[in-house]
């Protein structure tokens, strides 16, 4: 990572002037994310000593009208009262508001003039320019080939382009929108923001990897057998079925989210931590990545859908009665995989990956179980010595812990399962966009995906999605609202001798040793290590 001051300083950061341009300034987004993460900037010092902010979108409304968006924003989502900060107004006259329909190039003219007035107004000389682009996808080409052909992009200073995912929906459309873009932009500039990335435990990951010596000598097929992947969601589709059906679990979880955990612990240590060593180190996992044709996928991936049923106490529609969704979609909800990277450190090692709408608990997390003790020698004699695990939680309680086997006091031999934990301060850790903004300012994409990666990503996914859609014996799995997912999923673990261990606030028993243990005739008959290189 770049030498950047801390988040949360108590001093001016120094962070670079610019004006901060964010698109879609009236959406969802932006006022249950981006404003308050602006805010905690500003409250923490992290913001710079000069800067401004310019919204835009198609509403018509005036610098007053963005203003009131803006206490409404933080009033409901800021993780500081603003009601308690007597600089407050000095933070909110930095904002103004552009009217501008962007499928009009000729009012791009006008955010021109805007940007210009508001540069001159507040002495920003050096015109450095952020641009946000919170706006649904299809704008994202659009918008970057207007703010060059207006001039926008012509600046003294820096200018760099932060937009969401969805990037692409496969490899071919993600192609022709990073072809587009680099028209305006340089790919140092272009900064795809995945939120995951900005989350403290995963950012977490490479510290408790490479600032441990206990740690890295066994991160490796010697002593790992297996790592699992979660991210479970309580919350149906609600009101994304327009863009959901389209996407599915696959494309809106595993591509990113999903595959960005996998890198994370993957990786190889890099020369250096600085950005572009470390994102090198996790493009080559997506080229170990093994790739998956129409057969191995039935073998290795689950879809699922959810049905009707309860969380807590209250009863939840199927997913297929859900407004907007067609009444015979085939769209996944869940989706559960096994994958292999065929590397020297990870050979025959599963990884399981698993995420899904309406399951039982709202929970990131991620397990690395340890190989177990040899059976029939000293404690281990009865074969029920539960495995070494260390437990990651991403979301939504941050914290680590390390599952060990002890001594029961006042017993000779009777061994019992202890966890050494630390639990992080979630109220006290900064929101995922906090960090990803900062580091943007500061022009530090290490926790930004690369071109490279996104390709890589999406050569892995299509041939999945294309069986999805294509293959008739490929189970479409029901599972019931508020559960943890299709029995199918406990299955493909349990082909491997392993089960899924429950997540934070999961209500159900840990699996017995001898369901965890592994299956030596499970590990994958590729038996040596290839250089995969595949682009």
């Amino acid at each position: 990572m770049m030498n950047n001051p801390s988040l949360s300083s108590q001093t001016q950061s120094g962070t670079p002037e610019h004006v901060f341009i964010l698109f879609g300034v009236t959406g969802d987004l932006a006022k249950r994310k981006l404003m308050p993460a602006l805010y905690a900037l500003y409250r923490n010092h992290d913001l710079p000593a000069n800067y401004a902010v310019v919204g835009v979108a198609r509403s018509r409304m005036d610098d007053a009208g963005l203003r009131q968006l803006l206490v409404d924003s933080l009033h409901q989502y800021a993780r500081y009262d603003m009601d308690e900060d007597k600089d407050f107004e000095a933070f909110a006259s930095r904002f103004s508001y552009c009217p501008v329909d962007v499928s009009q190039p000729s009012q791009f003219v006008r955010l021109k003039e805007h940007v210009e007035a508001v540069e001159a107004r507040y002495g920003l000389h050096a015109q450095n320019r952020m641009y946000y682009l919170a706006m649904a996808p299809e704008f994202f080409g659009p918008i970057a080939t207007q703010l060059q052909a207006s001039g926008l992009t012509n600046t003294r200073g820096w200018k760099r382009l932060i937009i969401e995912k969805p990037f692409g929906h496969d490899f071919a459309s993600a192609q022709a929108l990073n072809e587009e873009l680099r028209k305006a932009f340089d790919e140092e500039e272009i900064y795809r923001i995945d939120h995951y990335l900005g989350k403290e435990m995963v950012q977490n990951i490479e510290v408790i990897r490479f600032a441990n010596s206990i740690f890295e000598p066994v991160w490796n097929n010697r002593s790992i057998a297996s790592v699992q992947i979660t991210s479970s969601e309580t919350v149906g589709v609600e009101d994304r079925a327009s863009y959901y059906e389209k996407a599915g679990a696959l494309r809106d979880m595993v591509q990113n989210h999903m595959l960005q955990m996998v890198m994370m612990i993957a990786m190889e240590p890099p020369s250096r931590l600085k950005m572009e060593a470390i994102r090198d180190e996790k493009v080559k996992v997506l080229r170990s990545l093994r790739r998956y044709n129409a057969n191995e996928v039935r073998h290795n991936v689950v879809r699922g859908q959810y049905q009707s049923g309860w969380l807590g106490d209250k009863a939840v529609p199927a997913y297929r009665e859900e407004h907007g969704v067609a009444r015979d979609s085939k769209t996944e909800t869940f989706v559960a995989a096994r994958l292999y990277i065929d590397n020297f450190r990870w050979a025959g090692v599963p990884f399981y990956i698993r995420t899904g709408k309406r399951m039982s608990v709202k929970a990131t997390e991620i397990v690395i179980q340890f190989r177990s003790m040899p059976k029939n020698l000293y404690f281990n004699r009865s074969g029920d010595l539960g495995p070494n695990r260390l437990v990651i939680r991403v979301n939504p309680a941050e914290g680590l812990s390390l599952h060990l086997n002890a001594k029961r006091p006042g017993t000779d031999e009777t061994i019992v399962p202890i966890q050494m934990e630390f639990s992080q301060q979630t109220d006290a850790s900064p929101e995922a966009y906090e960090r990803l903004l900062f580091d943007a300012m500061w022009g530090d994409s290490t926790f930004f995906t690369r071109w490279d990666e996104v390709s890589l990503a999406w050569k892995w996914v299509d041939p999945i999605a294309q069986a999805f859609a294509a293959d008739a014996e490929l189970p479409l799995h029901p599972y019931a609202a508020g559960s943890s997912g299709p029995l199918a999923a406990d299955a493909l673990l349990q082909e491997d001798g392993f089960a899924w261990w429950p997540v934070y606030g999961e209500d159900r028993p840990e699996p017995m040793p001898n369901q965890v243990e592994g299956n030596p005739k499970a590990i994958p008959d590729r038996q040596t290590v290839e250089a995969v290189t595949r682009a």
